[in-house]
């Protein structure tokens, strides 16, 4: 099912964060959002999520206008948002945070959830019963993504995943991205690694003070002169 923002303006007090911003994300897609820090990304995926209100425009999943519902109603709808710095419940054990994540659903649901869950990140599997505080970040990434997925969402929201993580973490927690993607899960990709972004999706968009600047196939942005030269170092 398709989500669609559409003439998106959103306000802290007297300063505007989005200005009026339009975009798509196209069932079974990877569509990455890049732009510098304070561009409107984390508050784009958090208006989307429900944890924000807009001042005006839309957002529409499907044909249904969703910008007015509560957040738990977005979950419960098929949208799940993995937020920037994790946001993992530390005193909680492993499975207390996958359990919080599927809280939505029937019991066998959420026994399902966590053999999904499980299967992408063994390593949750063999912790499942360790406080969530003691992880280390690229463990904290994983919990968190495993925590969005036992809602069994039709569209995943990543903000940042990469943040704060060893190269070598990132790389593994991208290949599972693309994994998440090809069971058939939509994903909406915020991420400062901008060359890594751009060669996993499919579609991007440039994000600069609140308004898109570029969009287009991912690929081609990649080898874009401007995008080269203010996102990928040249």
């Amino acid at each position: 099912m398709m989500l669609s923002v559409r003439d998106l303006v959103v306000r802290y007090g007297p300063i505007t964060a989005l200005h009026g911003i339009s975009l798509e994300i196209r069932d079974g897609e990877i569509v990455t959002l890049i732009g510098s820090n304070g561009a409107g990304k984390t508050t784009l995926l958090r208006t989307i999520s429900g944890l924000i209100r807009p001042a005006s425009g839309a957002i529409l999943l499907g044909e249904r206008a969703i910008h007015r519902q509560r957040a738990d109603q977005i979950v419960a709808m098929g949208i799940s948002h993995v937020p920037e710095g994790r946001q993992i419940f530390a005193n909680l054990s492993v499975l207390e945070n996958l359990m919080l994540g599927g809280y939505l659903r029937q019991k066998q649901e959420s026994r399902q959830g966590l053999d999904r869950v499980f299967s992408l990140f063994p390593v949750l599997a063999e912790r499942r019963t360790q406080r969530a505080g003691t992880l280390s970040g690229g463990e904290q990434q994983m919990l968190a993504i495993g925590r969005a997925l036992m809602a069994r969402p039709s569209i995943l929201l990543l903000d940042e995943p990469s943040l704060g993580l060893a190269p070598l973490i990132v790389r593994k927690i991208f290949q599972i991205i693309r994994e998440i993607n090809s069971a058939g899960t939509t994903i909406f990709l915020v991420e400062q690694n901008a060359h890594m972004a751009l060669a996993l999706a499919h579609r991007a968009y440039v994000l600069q003070t609140g308004e898109i600047i570029l969009s287009g196939d991912a690929r081609q942005l990649l080898a874009d002169p401007k995008v080269k030269e203010a996102y990928l170092g040249g």
